[in-house]
């Protein structure tokens, strides 16, 4: 492009009759000066373009190791996940999900880490990955609330010394687990939003009588761990979620009404359950979250007697 122009400056000048004047090399010498600065400054771009690049793969490449994506099947129970960061090309933030298969049993975690940035991601991480170890140590669900809480409280402990706030911080959490052999689901709060059921178009919300502290603030005993457990039939869908989805906002500063928007979502599919949520919560808040957001949709199919086409 330099040299095209100043072959376009010799022509206008040739044209001006300033071939032989000293205006022709100055003209030429500033064109080539502002192609020169030009070039070095796109090659500087192109360096910065090429270390961000690498630095996004590496990032992303991490995020997905802390929060790794769930199985579309675990047992006979069709799954889907979601994660949806308030930070700008984040992927991890400060919500967390998980789920393991242990035994003849799966097991679910949620949960929103307070605050946000970097403590908040070790947070989660320090719980995801306490999570995963206890989840096939423990029988029941009280013993194993009690034991993250000794992980979380042991991780706040080290982080003590680098965070001089670190005992204000703390973790909701929410606990599911569903049994191959029983048609139920057992449900443990620690100060997270209850999860939603969908049954016979229905929807209603598994609200739990003595939901325990949050992580980090509880009790290391499993009996301080209350779980509660509800009817969980063939054709019902779970669904899983932080507090990004209920403090939602609209222009006019309302919350995002869940129960009421819960009948016209699309239930038949885990996935399509999470993608119609998603654009249902971009049209209500514009767009914009002011906080991360995690879900999971939990459905357990019919028996194949129990489908439209049999009974008829």
């Amino acid at each position: 492009m330099a040299l095209t122009a100043s072959a376009a400056v010799v022509l206008i000048d040739w044209h001006d009759g300033l071939v032989h004047s000293p205006l022709l090399p100055i003209h030429i010498g500033a064109l080539l000066a502002v192609s020169g600065s030009a070039v070095a400054a796109r090659a500087l771009h192109d360096r910065d373009l090429r270390e961000l690049t690498q630095v996004r793969a590496v990032s992303e490449a991490a995020q997905r190791v802390l929060l790794r994506p769930i199985p579309h099947t675990l047992g006979s129970l069709r799954i889907a996940s979601m994660y949806r960061a308030a930070t700008a090309h984040a992927l991890v933030g400060g919500d967390l999900y998980a789920a393991v298969r242990s035994g003849r049993t799966t097991r679910f975690l949620i949960g929103d880490v307070r605050g946000k940035g970097l403590p908040a991601v070790e947070d989660a991480s320090a719980l995801l990955g306490a999570f995963r170890e206890a989840a096939h140590e423990h029988e029941t669900l009280p013993k194993l609330a009690a034991s993250l809480e000794r992980s979380v409280r042991r991780h706040l402990a080290e982080m003590s010394g680098r965070d001089p706030n670190s005992a204000e911080r703390f973790i909701t959490a929410l606990l599911v687990e569903i049994p191959d052999a029983e048609e139920t689901v057992r449900v443990m709060s620690c100060g997270h939003p209850p999860p939603l059921l969908r049954r016979r178009g229905g929807v209603t919300r598994l609200c739990v009588d003595r939901p325990a502290p949050p992580l980090g603030l509880a009790g290391s005993t499993a009996e301080e761990f209350p779980s509660h457990t509800f009817a969980f039939f063939p054709g019902d869908t779970l669904l899983l979620y932080t507090d990004g989805l209920v403090e939602a906002r609209d222009a006019a500063g309302t919350f995002y009404p869940v129960l009421e928007r819960a009948a016209t979502w699309a239930w038949c599919c885990p996935h399509s359950l999470l993608q119609h949520i998603s654009r249902d919560l971009d049209s209500y808040a514009g767009q914009h979250l002011d906080d991360d957001l995690a879900m999971v949709a939990v459905h357990c199919p019919a028996h194949a007697s129990d489908s439209p086409e049999a009974a008829a």
